[in-house]
């Protein structure tokens, strides 16, 4: 994994979910994910808050580490040509819940994320966000 973390600590794990049933159990229980049903594989980033900086204080920087190795597995799926979605499981009890019971999560590790990767069914444009970068989103030196 290239992904930065704070204090280079590492805080995570990640279960690769190819099995057609998981991935069926995760679609069915999680909010954002029906998409994993038909994906051939789902990545759950995992973290470890006694691995990460600050760990018995905060998690604030196992957020931050498990944010960066999530996006840079979006990264990689778009450059080789992949679809790949981001779909949010912590901080949200019920989803960390179906993660925890569907693949099997001990309690001192958090289920961050469903990430399910595919070929898209047609190909996607480059596209900027809705709400784009504009003169009140960025600002130069000071606010």
């Amino acid at each position: 994994m290239a992904a930065p973390s704070a204090v280079a600590r590492d805080p995570w794990s990640f279960i690769v979910v190819r099995d057609a049933e998981t991935r069926a159990k995760l679609a069915d229980g999680l909010l954002y994910a029906k998409m994993a049903r038909d994906s051939p594989v789902v990545i759950v980033p995992c973290g470890h808050r006694d691995r990460a900086h600050e760990g018995a204080k905060t998690d604030s920087y196992m957020v931050q580490d498990l944010s960066a190795a999530t996006q840079n597995i979006l990264l990689a799926a778009a450059a080789l040509g992949l679809g790949a979605v981001w779909t949010g499981v912590y901080p949200n009890e019920a989803n960390v819940a179906v993660c925890r019971d569907v693949l099997g999560i001990p309690e001192d590790v958090t289920p961050f994320a469903a990430i399910p990767i595919g070929v898209p069914a047609k190909p996607a444009q480059p596209r900027t966000r809705r709400t784009g970068c504009g003169a009140d989103k960025v600002h130069m030196a000071k606010w």
